[in-house]
């Protein structure tokens, strides 16, 4: 996720250095065919690439609007599930029956497992990867075997809350309660991974590139006139504007794909860890996840 910090103009840069280097050939191809076939081409009316800059702009706004809907969701989702971390181990303290503390620490720090699993496996990286500081062996041979790696953490800490009723150690309407606080953050892993799965239509990517190419052209030949050393710079100006526009709104729509603009699931998660070790007055309380010079992981 961005972070309030100087971002590298080169970094904005690389990211549009196919479409600038495309859009040059296509102002520098245009003023040449303009220059020299001037006479059988009609003149362009300025209002013409107006009316194109107009409609991209609209459809930019648009793509904008949904992309950040996207991401925004995504960190409601990952905001609530801090919240209910919180409310969930203080629920096991205020639950679950005195002299049950491991119990309690077993459940909590299998959640801190869910946390981080749920957090790779939403970037497609190993969700297994660290789970060892914080569940048994036994468990992640478990876990190992299913396809959705943090339900099977759920399941554990399910099942477990009911072993814990059915031995006594708490009673059905504490066990109803913790079971909401599961279904809370099952339902948050539904909506992380509906948006996850969920593509943005490729096409409207490709049709707003395909406008923005034909703005270029049409604009290089109605400012014919005009000396081309000054006229390839400004198209190169106003294009790359808008390129970067549906390039910023193309990172956005996708917060779980491991770049800069991702949602801080790590950092989310080791703040987690922190408030339930503290909750728990665990002594090895680790330090908050450093940040990469302009965003966190």
């Amino acid at each position: 996720m961005l972070l309030h910090k100087r971002q590298s103009i080169f970094y904005i840069l690389q990211k549009i250095e196919i479409e600038f280097f495309s859009t040059l050939v296509v102002a520098l191809s245009v003023s040449f065919l303009t220059f020299t076939f001037s006479s059988a081409i009609p003149e362009m009316p300025i209002s013409v690439p107006a009316f194109l800059g107009t409609a991209i702009s609209v459809l930019l706004s648009f793509k904008l609007s949904q992309s950040y809907d996207r991401w925004w969701e995504a960190r409601k989702i990952w905001g609530s599930i801090v919240n209910e971390s919180r409310s969930f181990t203080m629920q096991l303290q205020s639950l679950v029956a005195k002299g049950n503390d491991n119990d309690i620490r077993q459940i909590a720090f299998r959640h801190i497992a869910w946390c981080f699993s749920l957090g790779q496996s939403l970037r497609e990286l190993d969700p297994l990867k660290n789970l060892e500081n914080y569940i048994s062996e036994d468990e992640i041979k478990n876990i190992s075997t299913h396809n959705n790696k943090p339900l099977a953490l759920l399941q554990l800490n399910t099942l477990q809350i009911a072993a814990l009723k059915n031995d006594g150690k708490m009673d059905i309407f504490s066990q109803i309660q913790l079971n909401k606080t599961l279904a809370n953050f099952s339902n948050s892993m539904g909506m992380a991974e509906r948006i996850k799965s969920t593509v943005f239509p490729v096409t409207y990517r490709v049709f707003l590139h395909f406008m923005i190419y034909i703005f270029v052209i049409t604009l290089s030949i109605s400012l014919g006139d005009v000396n081309p050393m000054f006229e390839t710079p400004l198209l190169l100006i106003i294009s790359s504007s808008f390129f970067v526009l549906e390039k910023t709104a193309t990172l956005l729509q996708d917060p779980f794909e491991n770049k800069p603009t991702d949602t801080a699931m790590t950092t989310i998660a080791t703040n987690i860890e922190i408030n339930i070790k503290q909750l728990l007055k665990e002594e090895d309380i680790p330090n908050p996840f450093p940040a990469s010079k302009f965003y966190s992981l």
